[in-house]
């Protein structure tokens, strides 16, 4: 057996780079019955058959996976916003930036479209909750230099709603990649999910890029579920003040003597998060309220 990385994934097909070029690998029916799939970035072990051909054998063991976008391994999640068409929630940002965060992976901002709205706003308050927070332009180059510095030698994806521009920026950072994108819709404000799969790329700084398709809104049932316990370790400017609530079991929610909501009443932490973190603290209850009901 020879080891690869999964750098594709499509209808059942995996196909694998290694060391004798891409093997394009069916997964061995185990896999099914044990209910596992395999992902774009998983380490594996293939047999190969001649012709490019060969079987998907084993997973090895990973560093972190992810349902939304499906990938393995990753480093760092690249999560790409705009305030321009589509404008962005800031919800879907932290609801990707949470599950990174609790999956051992750095969430890093970009926000997409400087040349059509700087979005000082959003900037300003993923800057301020501490994360690696970049403004680019792929129309005019703006920032994408910076970017490019930071996912350097970086496993990452790219992921944020449809038709802000992953393809672009991924084409602005390798022009040689030559990604398909397609025009916003003005009607309906959203892309037209050019990337139908997901696909990885090297770049010549040593970065690896999936680039994953668009979503248009997240629910906490859909993918990952957090525990309630776990889920103001994925709000990273909380740490301060985890532990100084009146009471032990504080949901920071709507608690007296939360030091957490106090934070936010002195603008120590954004509104907007606290706000994200309220909905999916509801989402996960419900779920977990569905569970034992």
């Amino acid at each position: 057996m020879i080891e690869g990385i999964i750098i594709k994934a499509l209808s059942g097909f995996y196909t694998t780079a290694t060391d004798e070029g891409l093997i394009v690998c069916r997964a061995r029916g185990k896999f099914r019955l044990d209910g596992i799939t395999p992902l774009v970035g998983d380490r594996v072990l293939i047999t190969t058959e001649g012709n490019g051909k060969g079987t998907l054998m084993e997973i090895l063991p990973r560093r972190n996976w992810f349902l939304r976008p499906p990938v393995a391994n990753l480093e760092m999640m690249v999560i790409i916003a705009a305030n321009a068409i589509p404008v962005t929630d800031p919800f879907l940002i932290d609801r990707v930036a949470a599950v990174a965060e609790l999956k051992n992976c750095e969430p890093i901002i970009c926000i997409n479209k400087y040349d059509l709205d700087p979005a000082e706003e959003l900037y300003d308050i993923y800057r301020s909750a501490g994360f690696t927070t970049l403004r680019v332009s792929p129309v005019t180059g703006f920032g994408i230099s910076g970017l490019a510095a930071v996912i350097a030698g970086k496993i990452c994806a790219f992921t944020g709603n449809s038709g802000v521009g992953k393809s672009s920026i991924i084409n602005a950072l390798d022009p040689g990649i030559a990604l398909a994108t397609a025009e916003v819709s003005r009607k309906l404000g959203r892309g037209k999910h050019t990337t139908r799969h997901i696909e990885m790329y090297k770049l010549d700084n040593g970065a690896v890029i999936a680039d994953t398709p668009g979503f248009a809104s997240f629910n906490a049932s859909e993918d990952e579920v957090f525990d309630l316990r776990a889920l103001p370790d994925a709000f990273r400017e909380f740490s301060p003040f985890i532990g100084l609530c009146r009471f032990r079991d504080c949901a920071h929610i709507k608690e007296e003597g939360c030091a957490v909501l106090q934070a936010v009443n002195t603008g120590e932490i954004g509104i907007t998060r606290h706000r994200s973190y309220a909905l999916l603290y509801g989402q996960v209850k419900e779920i977990e309220k569905n569970k034992y009901s």
